[in-house]
């Protein structure tokens, strides 16, 4: 910490100063989880200020303000753009910081430079919090940030499964810590559900008897759209009695919509755009669908296991380690149309099971809880901010 800094929680009552540097606020996991952890901060010990890279990815920055925490944007317009690194050294500099915890890989692994270029006796202490698997980044990213996270005073994984794919000489000194949700908004959807339901279902145009199937994801290669089209597909040939919605937008938006459209499923499968209701979506749904080839541990899963809407996932990443295949939710391989088709329509056929399922959902609710993690996560502060 700053060498002429009063320590925190000594006589003068100081609160820790915490700068958290990510690369976006854009609607993804990791982001949406660093909201509702600020939400349930510690506001008597600890001043947090937020950092990010790439302007224009600030849709979450409103939602931070709002708490009371500055935002910094940084300004960079592209992974190559590296003027950056030198404004947040003067972020830094300025802001006397006691603790700087960066998420992601790339505002890591360069964040930390500039941390190094500080004098000694000013730097802060580092933390990083892992939120995927290490080697899903790219090798001249992945090389830095091993070089360099040795130099960090604290080192989580959002889940064992991310724990388990750091290096070996890393996991000696990580821990888990599972992150979490605001409970307060799955509590109040699982309240209107009926309400729910009803508007959802008319909205799509659900057929009475048919079940609503409906996933939330940034359209990317990882979240194997592809796949769930292609299960889609199937169902329709084998007569099931299934709709498909996904909520989300990306980069393969027009190809996906092409997919669907030359697989003949017309209002079969819609596809949303961003929702920001995208948790009453999920509420609504009779079905939660993760057809993901990648995952760490998705923020979306922790919705939908909060409002005990049955699962039907791909077992990647960290989502065998929460869900207890046929009592929690289905697992699935991923890749495989036809085991995801099978699994749903296993559930149209058994209410009792589906029913079942939603209950061991609800069940895992309190194992995502944003207060507990942030706690877990401030208490790693204090260790590395006094010592």
């Amino acid at each position: 910490m700053p060498a002429d800094a009063e320590p925190a929680g000594s006589g003068g009552g100081r609160r820790l100063r915490v700068l958290v540097a990510i690369k976006g606020l854009a609607h993804g996991g990791a982001e949406r989880l660093l909201v509702d952890t600020l939400a349930a901060r510690d506001t008597t010990a600890f001043d947090y200020e937020v950092a990010y890279l790439m302007a224009g990815a600030d849709a979450l920055a409103p939602a931070i303000e709002d708490l009371g925490v500055p935002v910094h944007g940084l300004g960079a317009t592209a992974n190559v753009d590296l003027r950056w690194v030198p404004r947040f050294r003067r972020l830094l500099r300025d802001g006397r910081f006691d603790v700087v915890h960066f998420h992601l890989p790339y505002t890591a692994a360069l964040g930390r430079l500039a941390v190094l270029s500080l004098p000694g006796r000013s730097r802060p202490a580092t933390v990083y919090t892992e939120h995927s698997l290490w080697n899903k980044v790219s090798p001249p990213v992945k090389a830095l940030n091993r070089t360099t996270v040795t130099r960090d005073a604290a080192l989580l994984a959002v889940s064992p499964a991310a724990y388990d794919a750091l290096p070996r000489g890393l996991r000696g000194r990580a821990r888990v810590v599972v992150h979490g949700i605001d409970q307060t908004g799955p509590r109040a959807a699982l309240d209107r559900r009926g309400e729910l339901r009803g508007r959802v279902r008319r909205e799509l145009e659900v057929p009475d008897g048919a079940l609503l199937c409906v996933t939330v994801a940034g359209l990317r290669a990882e979240q194997g759209y592809d796949v769930l089209l292609d299960a889609a597909a199937e169902a329709r040939r084998r007569g099931l009695p299934l709709r498909f919605a996904a909520a989300g937008d990306g980069a393969l938006a027009d190809e996906l919509q092409a997919r669907r459209t030359a697989l003949g499923l017309g209002d079969e499968f819609r596809f949303l755009g961003h929702r920001p209701d995208a948790l009453e979506l999920v509420t609504a749904a009779d079905v939660f669908v993760l057809p993901s080839r990648q995952e760490g541990l998705p923020v979306v899963l922790m919705e939908a296991t909060s409002v005990g809407t049955p699962i039907v996932a791909s077992a990647v990443g960290g989502v065998p380690q929460v869900l207890d295949d046929g009592e929690t939710g289905l697992l699935v391989p991923p890749g495989e149309p036809t085991a995801l088709v099978d699994a749903l329509e296993r559930l149209a056929a058994d209410p009792a099971l589906r029913a079942r399922l939603a209950d061991g959902a609800l069940g895992l609710r309190d194992e995502f809880d944003a207060a507990r993690a942030a706690a877990d996560i401030e208490r790693e502060y204090v260790r590395i901010g006094l010592g």
